[in-house]
């Protein structure tokens, strides 16, 4: 039945197609171009987020309707701008934007419009998703009560994910998001992996697909826009992953969608705001930016199919935890992973910082005695950094406190349960049972 339904879906879109080739709408004309916007004089039938082409000499270029302006359209482009110029013909397709979507997607990397840009051949889609799409009803959620399994010792034991948790991995600059996402994606539980790399650097998206993915390319798929692109299309890079995260969701798969990073997915919808006159805000966002992203994040989750469980990382501009971006993110996701520089500059890795991480939905994942463990252990660490001057200078006489004592004895154990190599994998129940054996001996 499931096939029947793809089919004729496909066959609707072919002949939408169909339609719009033989059946011309009426045609604007681009009228001027400043900075990303190009401004058009019709076509006068057209809607929000339409997208258009823009017939040029060697082609077409696409855009996307994103306002209007004193009955002119106001458009941005989804490919690169050579060779539009005043006077170009806009053609309307009738069409928003939609993603490709199948199970021959796993092990492919695709651009942010869900083309292919990895060498192996045309996807052959099983169906399109639209790319803006409604958040799940809350009320048919599925409430949050499985742990899904990261396979990093410092996350699975002490800042526990759910199946439909959506959490965010918060860091300065070169301290290792993009690593921490590899390591993940290799060694997750979840059946498929959404990577989305948004304004990453190009020589940086092969090294993380052949090092930091490796093996874990065969269940994933790749949504990449470099930051070289059109700002629109690193905005859409992100809704891409998102639909295609939803298409495996409603086929009953545990999907673990990453996104790296969402700070520069709010810096290219910021370009977009101010090219179409949008106020700018705290530090320069516009409204669109802060409207957006809740409507994004809440597409993560579960339904009664499926979950998406989803990790954003925040690139936190000069290490400052409450720039805009940050602060916003932590006030919608469930939980928050902070990497230390501190830990990073002293050779721990993951530089995960336990004391600063929550997940808000750990109490609802694990048992009593994981709590317990985990609880017992943030205490220990957290005894020995308020006194670590002390410490440290040797002002501190062993046999005072009997709890302090024990914070010197057990630090380095537990900051070395806490380290974990590149490719170094632990199962959920080995990190359990590791941390009440540590657990145990940090009894005072």
């Amino acid at each position: 039945m499931k096939k029947v339904e793809k089919f004729i879906e496909n066959l609707k879109e072919t002949l939408k197609e169909f339609e719009n080739d033989v059946f011309p709408r009426a045609k604007g004309r681009i009228i001027r171009i400043t900075g990303l916007t190009m401004e058009s004089v019709g076509p006068s039938d057209v809607f929000l987020s339409e997208v258009c082409r823009i017939r040029v000499k060697d082609g077409k270029r696409l855009a996307e309707i994103v306002g209007f302006n004193d009955g002119n359209v106001l458009l941005m482009p989804l490919e690169d701008m050579t060779g539009i110029s005043p006077g170009c013909e806009v053609i309307g397709t009738k069409k928003k934007l939609n993603v490709p979507v199948g199970m021959n997607l796993l092990s492919r990397v695709i651009d942010g419009l869900g083309r292919p840009i990895d060498g192996k051949g045309d996807v052959k889609p099983e169906g399109y998703y639209p790319l803006e799409n409604e958040s799940p009803n809350p009320l048919l959620r599925k409430r949050i009560t499985q742990p899904i399994q990261t396979g990093i010792k410092a996350i699975d034991g002490f800042i526990t994910l759910g199946k439909g948790q959506r959490i965010g991995i918060f860091s300065g600059s070169g301290v290792g998001k993009s690593t921490l996402l590899g390591m993940i994606a290799r060694n997750t539980s979840a059946d498929v992996n959404v990577i989305a790399l948004i304004g990453e650097r190009g020589r940086e998206v092969r090294e993380f697909i052949e090092r930091d993915l490796g093996d874990g390319l065969k269940k994933s798929v790749v949504v990449v826009s470099t930051s070289d692109q059109p700002a629109l299309i690193r905005v859409k890079a992100l809704y891409t992953a998102t639909a295609i995260a939803e298409y495996f969701r409603d086929e009953g798969m545990d999907v673990m969608l990453m996104v790296d990073s969402l700070t520069r997915w709010a810096m290219a919808q910021r370009e977009v705001g101010l090219s179409i006159g949008e106020p700018p805000t705290t530090r320069g966002y516009t409204p669109s930016v802060f409207a957006g992203l809740p409507k994004l994040l809440e597409r993560a989750g579960n339904s009664d199919k499926g979950s998406i469980t989803a990790i954003y990382t925040v690139l936190v501009e000069a290490d400052d935890f409450n720039e805009p971006i940050s602060d916003t993110v932590r006030s919608i996701v469930d939980g928050h992973v902070i990497l230390s520089r501190r830990l990073a500059e002293s050779n721990h890795y993951p530089p995960i910082d336990i004391l600063m991480s929550v997940s808000r939905l750990m109490i609802e994942v694990v048992d009593e005695d994981h709590l317990k463990s985990a609880n017992r252990i943030r205490e220990i660490l957290s005894i020995y950094n308020d006194m670590r001057d002390l410490i440290e200078v040797g002002a501190y006489k062993k046999g005072t406190d009997p709890k302090i004592d024990t914070a010197i004895d057990m630090h380095d154990k537990i900051m070395d349960f806490l380290k974990q190599g590149i490719f170094e994998k632990s199962s959920f129940e080995e990190t359990v049972e590791r941390m009440k054996e540590i657990s145990e001996r940090c009894a005072y």
